[in-house]
């Protein structure tokens, strides 16, 4: 079965009460029992690690007198809150508030709830952090980036769609734009071997493109992170993995962040792109699930919502913007309480 049928069955079952998709066959769990044992005492991924940096704060006070500060919320999962690096300018939050800031021009108010080892049935109270912290704060636009707990816990592909879509509507109903960096690819963790490595990269990837039509059937966009990171991380394990060999470090980090940006400017109609699809970067308009099949399997590709309907139903824009070099920014002014 394609990669888009599966990703369309399974965000059909989100929609509509579905539960019985697994992302593994009954038959490969006792060996992916026995194989995530062996890699969880190879990356020490035992959850005794340091509480991330809190990025949470005002970038670019240079803009201070031009404008009202762009409200900028970060959800998610370890990776999301920066998990692996020790200052707060080199998460990823903080690298996309301070690049937000410099395209706009404008101040960026930050405000992370994040949280290490959440899995996407978080995102609910997550959702509700951000939209009920003050009255006076409904956020412009968020970045939510999940999955990765989802694929290693089995959480039912279904189950971890329907809660994405979930708080993507929440948000979108508050009037906040969402940009999704969907399930990165846990096939290149340096010390998960065969055959979790391959099991592990096909499903990754195909809750990957089942998030990308759950979001953007919402109104959010999505960009695949999994193939971006992918032969980066395998060919510069050193300097993208982190001290655990599981979190990426700060030039990980700054990897991740240089994709996402480009959409999350696009969302708020600051990036200096047209939105119209340029063929000789083999953009084009498709099928939601063709869209996110194909963004699953080449990383940096943004997906977003189209035409509403089509002959095969919804259809996405694909997209390949050309990223910019993120520097690391200062460390961020903190937020009055």
């Amino acid at each position: 079965m394609s990669r888009a049928r599966v990703a369309r069955r399974i965000a059909a079952g989100a929609a509509y009460g579905g539960g019985g998709i697994g992302l593994l066959g009954a038959a490969a769990v006792g060996v992916v029992l026995a194989e995530v044992q062996l890699a969880k005492r190879s990356v020490g991924n035992s959850g005794e690690h340091p509480a991330p940096p809190r990025a949470d704060g005002r970038y670019g006070w240079g803009y201070a007198d031009s404008a009202e500060p762009l409200r900028f919320a970060m959800l998610g999962d370890s990776t999301a809150a920066g998990q692996g690096v020790y200052r707060a300018r080199q998460t990823p939050a903080s690298l996309l508030a301070a690049g937000l800031s410099a395209v706009a021009e404008r101040p960026v108010e930050l405000r992370n709830v994040a949280l290490p080892g959440a899995q996407s049935d978080d995102l609910d109270r997550q959702t509700t952090l951000i939209l009920s912290e003050s009255p006076s704060w409904v956020p412009d636009v968020c970045v939510v980036m999940i999955g990765a707990n989802d694929v290693t816990h089995r959480m039912p592909a279904t189950r971890s769609v329907r809660h994405l879509s979930a708080a993507v509507r929440r948000l979108r109903t508050a009037g906040a734009e969402v940009v999704v960096g969907t399930c990165p690819d846990l096939g290149t963790v340096e010390n998960v071997y065969q055959p979790l490595r391959w099991m592990a990269r096909r499903v990754s990837r195909q809750l990957a493109a089942a998030q990308t039509i759950g979001v953007v059937e919402q109104g959010g966009r999505t960009v695949s992170l999994g193939d971006l990171l992918g032969p980066e991380f395998l060919a510069n394990p050193r300097e993208l993995f982190g001290p655990d060999n599981y979190h990426p470090s700060a030039e990980g980090y700054a990897t991740a962040a240089m994709a996402v940006l480009p959409t999350l400017c696009a969302a708020l109609g600051l990036w200096p792109e047209e939105e119209r699809p340029d063929v000789s970067r083999r953009e084009g308009f498709l099928p939601v699930a063709r869209a996110a099949a194909q963004a699953a399997s080449e990383g940096g590709t943004e997906v977003a919502a189209a035409m509403p309907t089509g002959p095969r139903g919804p259809w996405a824009l694909l997209k390949r913007r050309r990223r910019r070099r993120i520097h690391h920014a200062p460390d961020p002014s903190p937020l009055p309480q």
